[in-house]
């Protein structure tokens, strides 16, 4: 049968089953489940207008339970159990086979990075040409040309940029954007600006926010506003462990300032960038960001439309500059939007696994938890350890999904 055709019929025989259900089902509950007529006619209308609702959840409710629910609960049993044993129930001994395993703390080490790297880059760019645009006469035209990447998908997206990375023998012309721009520099002044020199300030930058995130970390806790402000008791150690992460991050980037300045680079040699290990996972998260700030950028220029514009003008009265503007009237005044924005992408990157695949395959270094659950499941055939691994992806994704479902009920309260 012809697809076209097969879609057609797809679609009739869905659309016509809704209508058909729908049309049953209250036929059955206002016809002979409960009758509005005899003595308790005014009875039974009350109670099929309670029940009318669920009839037509049910079926979203079943698709659910049958595509999200069962799935975590058969997953959830195989991760418990040896399925070459025919089954056998093993208890946690394929999650200690997969703690034990290099290449699962390699998935979470790029996890992490990639976390603290996309959602803050995407949402910073997206913010960045929210503002931009909004301020030039062709601001829509820019938009849509921001936003394009959001209609590629990731497997084309790293076909794009498998391009861009592109390497090719010395003696022969790059196609690789980025090798040909790399053989232009040999070492001189440019150079010294280029690959040294604004690096090195772009890392300085990036720790001087993580001190100062660190400083509002534990501010409270230093001038005694956590035990007078009526905070929740859990705050004291996340803010603990907010500073740790924050340390460690300024420790990282300042370490990295003096790698930077110091490093032998090799002028006029092409390089491999996929299979550079560290860096390779920044040249595949800018995929990631290039998609997703499209995507940042049109709901955070929605968000800053939405600001009245009579505390703009007031600001300006009140002689404050653009910067001023920004930082201490216009964001403060999005930010919910911006953490929403943020843990929405935070979600699309703990699930990553197309970029990954279609340009490393995971390797020299490149590994997520996606792929390497994938690796596990249909490489290796170790169905427990590779259920193991999608249990982990999901309790990571679920405090995230939660957090997010709470805030947005709250709002609407």
């Amino acid at each position: 049968m012809h697809p076209a055709l097969q879609g057609l019929i797809t679609i009739i025989v869905g659309v016509g089953g809704c209508i058909g259900y729908f049309y049953v089902s209250n036929i059955f509950l206002d016809k002979v489940l409960f009758p509005a007529k005899g003595p308790h006619a005014g009875r039974n209308i009350n109670r099929a207008n309670l029940v009318r609702p669920w009839l037509f959840l049910f079926p979203a409710i079943f698709a659910l339970g049958l595509y999200l629910a069962y799935p975590v609960v058969a997953t959830l049993w195989l991760s418990l159990t040896d399925r070459s044993a025919g089954g056998v129930f093993v208890g946690l001994a394929n999650y200690s086979q997969m703690i034990s395993e290099p290449k699962f703390w390699e998935a979470i080490r790029n996890n992490m990075l990639w976390l603290i790297v996309v959602p803050a880059a995407s949402t910073a760019f997206g913010l960045l040409a929210a503002q931009l645009t909004d301020r030039i006469a062709w601001g829509n035209i820019a938009k849509s040309l921001i936003f394009m990447p959001m209609a590629i998908s990731f497997v084309g997206a790293s076909v794009i940029f498998k391009l861009v990375y592109d390497t090719r023998p010395a003696n022969q012309d790059q196609i690789g954007v980025l090798n040909a721009v790399w053989l232009a520099f040999d070492g001189g002044a440019p150079s010294f600006i280029f690959l040294r020199l604004v690096p090195a300030l772009i890392l300085l930058a990036f720790a001087a926010f993580m001190a100062y995130g660190i400083y509002l970390a534990l501010r409270p806790l230093i001038w005694g506003e956590a035990s007078h402000g009526g905070g929740s008791w859990w705050t004291v150690p996340l803010r603990g462990v907010v500073a740790l992460g924050g340390a460690w991050l300024l420790w990282l980037s300042l370490k990295s300032i003096f790698s930077v300045l110091t490093v032998t680079l090799p002028y006029g040699e092409p390089q491999t960038w996929l299979t550079i290990t560290f860096w390779n996972s920044f040249f595949l998260m800018v995929v990631l960001i290039w998609i997703q700030t499209g995507f940042a950028m049109v709901i955070l220029s929605a968000a800053l439309r939405g600001i009245p514009e009579e505390t703009i003008e007031a600001a300006i009265i009140d002689g404050a500059n653009p910067f001023d503007i920004f930082f201490k009237i216009k964001v403060p005044q999005i930010m919910s939007t911006i953490v929403v924005v943020w843990t929405t992408i935070t979600l699309v990157v703990l699930k990553v696994f197309d970029i990954v695949y279609a340009m490393t395959n995971g390797q020299w270094e490149t590994q997520v938890l996606a792929n390497y659950m994938f690796d596990k499941l249909f490489r290796a055939n170790d169905w427990g350890v590779g259920s193991a691994s999608a249990i982990v992806i999901m309790l990571l994704v679920s405090p995230i999904l939660i957090w997010n479902v709470y805030n947005a009920r709250k709002e609407m309260r």
